[in-house]
Order: structure tokens, then sequence, then C-alpha cells
């Protein structure tokens, strides 16, 4: 192997490791842009009713009482770095459009409770963050890798899903909540 191929292939893959999100089948990082988003089965369908207390002092919420409000559900977990990078873009978006009808609900996967609240509060969240214990809402949903951020309609329609997380993808977001609002 020259030492141009030694040095190249390993920048390749580390590259390609970095940009491909936190695990999943098929996690690509890009948008809803992509063929797995746009494949993902819950688009054009009801969203998945669940329900439960924040376990950052939010109260209780659930799918069904965001009724008649956009809503991004984001499945994220602590140890994810693109939820690092997403969470805060998804702060700002909930602040300025709470108020315009949008909500949010951040479902952790981790496996144990420890640790969500203080990551909440490390990345800015005023939103409700939950716990999937089991794994009961992750089984309705399907998020595919870590983060994975679905958009509902005011209807409760899944309309858009994001796999993974890329800079700037929150723009892209914003601008399907804003066709939704």
């Amino acid at each position: 192997m020259s030492i141009r191929t030694s040095f190249f292939v390993p920048l390749f893959v580390s590259s390609f490791v970095a940009l491909s999100g936190c695990g999943g089948s098929g996690a690509s990082g890009d948008g809803a842009s992509s063929a797995d988003d746009a494949k993902h089965p819950l688009i054009g369908s009801p969203a998945p009713d669940f329900g439960g207390n924040s376990v950052n002092g939010k109260g209780k919420v659930s799918v069904k009482a965001s009724g008649g409000k956009v809503l991004i559900v984001d499945f994220w977990a602590t140890w994810c770095e693109p939820c690092k990078k997403s969470f805060p873009k998804l702060q700002d978006l909930f602040v300025k459009y709470k108020a315009s009808g949008m909500d949010m609900i951040a479902v952790s996967e981790d496996d144990e409770n420890s640790g969500i609240t203080d990551f909440g509060n490390t990345f800015g969240s005023k939103f409700p963050l939950m716990w999937d214990d089991g794994k009961a809402i992750a089984a309705k949903w399907q998020p595919k890798s870590m983060p994975s951020t679905f958009i509902v309609d005011k209807n409760g329609v899944v309309r858009f899903v994001h796999l993974g997380y890329h800079d700037g993808e929150e723009a892209e977001i914003e601008k399907e909540v804003k066709s939704l609002l």
C-alpha cells in the first residue's frame, strides 16, 4: 500500500463515519431529501400517539395534546454527537415558532434515564424531554438513526422525516414547519 493510499483511505472512512449520524440502518445523515427519509413508512400516516410526564419539569405531554399544532417529535440520545449539534438548533426553532402554533417533544432513546435532564440543560432545551423506557415509543415511530426528527402537521399526519443531522439542516426543518403553519 502506498503512503498516499494509507493516508487517504483512513481519512475517507473516518469522514464517512462522522457524516453518517449515530447508527441505525440506512442512516445517511441527510435531511428529508434523502431516499431513506422519503421512504419512511410513517410519511403520510397518522402520527402514533404516546404520552407521559416529561423528565425536565415540563409536565405531561402527548401527541394528542398537541393536536391542532405543528409538532416536531425528535428521537435522540445523550451519547449521540449529532444530537449535541441539533438540540440548540431545535431550541431556536421552538422559541421562534411556539407562539405561531408549533410544539415539540424530544424522546430520549437512552437505556437509562440518568443524564437526560443534564443533557437538555447543557444544550438549552426548553421543550419537553421524555424517556422512552422500554423503547415502546420507538417501536411505533421507527427512528432509524439518532437523531430522527419527525414533523407532524396540524391534522396529526407525519409529513417530513429527517434521519441523522447535518449542519444547516435546521433551515430545511424550518422551511417544512413554516409550510405547515
